[in-house]
């Protein structure tokens, strides 16, 4: 027998899966599970990756000093604020850990990113989970939630699965209504994305005081996911807690050349943006033509509603069978959905035409 002991919440945890990428016995797939860019990486990011292959030998710049200089400049943010990681993920964990654990709580929407909850418990914190409105997070109900060992809000905008969008208005509220001692995380995974007016994905609210962070991704528009790239925008205490924690060589130095790279590649997030609303419309259009619901999406993926569970099992099943993968949503607590990646165009096309298909035979 084991003598071996973790702590009794880490069993309780289930890993996290990520989207699928095979399916047996079919040659042919189109992977729409994981939300990845439509174009892959920018070429000059690819060409940047291969240039330091001699170089493999040596260790990165710890401090990733040119990708936070770029990024700063494409942003307009101050590189001091800015922490890079291995994703977007770690960058949140780090924050996590060491402004939870036990004895404290984090608050997340019912429907949020998978990861604030697992993360969450690994810390050892109460996760707590606020229903949302129509699959958008709910203000009211998450101040209404903090207690006094509330210590961490976590947001997703736009949120992840669902695709909503809460206004900037909205999340500057919510700001306001938290006590100081509680940290305020903005993922803004998507942000790239969102075409809303007036759309701040945290920016000014990081800037504004001492107790807000907004984590973004290089995975999505910028293509990048392989590498594992992420970076955060914070107030210098919450910069100097991180620096004490992280790992010495965090990001390694072909993440940090794409990203660079990635981030000077002229006209790439503009041709990104066009396609991404072009397609996710069409995409929505010819699903709510076939009777499919689709919730309204800020990001680079739609969430098709097929009403049971039983239902969406059945149409993943039937895309499957085509070759065509989205994501299953039972880990979110939304079972009679399928996320879907914006492609491109054709792989929008095959999407629709199968699930136009699918609703025609059922």
């Amino acid at each position: 027998m084991n003598a071996l002991h973790p702590r009794p919440s880490i069993l309780l945890i289930e890993p996290y899966v990520g989207g699928e990428s095979k399916i047996t016995g079919v040659n042919r797939i189109i992977k729409l599970s994981s939300n990845e860019g439509a174009f892959g990486p920018p070429p000059a990011a690819q060409a940047a990756y291969a240039a330091i292959a001699g170089e493999l030998h040596r260790y990165p710049d710890g401090n990733a000093t040119k990708l936070r200089e770029a990024i700063g400049t494409r942003f307009g943010l101050d590189p001091a604020k800015i922490l890079c990681g291995n994703g977007s993920d770690e960058l949140l964990a780090y924050l996590i850990l060491a402004y939870g654990g036990e004895g404290t709580e984090l608050i997340m929407s019912a429907h949020g990113f998978v990861m604030y909850d697992l993360t969450g418990r690994y810390a050892g914190s109460t996760v707590i989970k606020v229903a949302e409105k129509n699959l958008t997070a709910d203000v009211d109900g998450i101040l209404a939630a903090v207690g006094p060992r509330t210590r961490i809000v976590c947001l997703a905008n736009p949120n992840n699965p669902t695709g909503s969008l809460v206004p900037s208005s909205e999340v500057r509220r919510l700001r306001a209504g938290l006590r100081d001692d509680i940290l305020l995380v903005i993922d803004a995974a998507y942000a790239e994305y969102v075409t809303e007016p007036g759309f701040d994905p945290g920016n000014a609210l990081v800037d504004a005081g001492d107790n807000t962070v907004m984590t973004r991704t290089f995975s999505k528009i910028f293509g990048l996911g392989g590498v594992r790239l992420g970076w955060a925008y914070m107030p210098a205490s919450v910069m100097d807690v991180l620096g004490r924690i992280r790992g010495p060589f965090n990001v390694n130095a072909p993440a940090i050349a794409a990203g660079v790279a990635a981030l000077g590649e002229a006209g790439w997030v503009e041709k990104a943006i066009a396609h991404n609303l072009e397609w996710r419309g069409k995409l929505v259009a010819a699903l709510e033509a076939a009777g499919i619901k689709v919730w309204p999406s800020h990001g680079n993926f739609i969430l098709a509603d097929f009403t049971t569970a039983e239902r969406a099992k059945a149409a993943d099943a039937d895309l499957r069978a085509r070759g065509l993968i989205v994501r299953a949503m039972g880990a979110y607590g939304l079972g009679q959905c399928l996320r879907i990646t914006v492609g491109t165009g054709e792989e929008c096309t095959l999407v629709a035409e199968a699930l136009t298909a699918f609703m025609k035979d059922g």
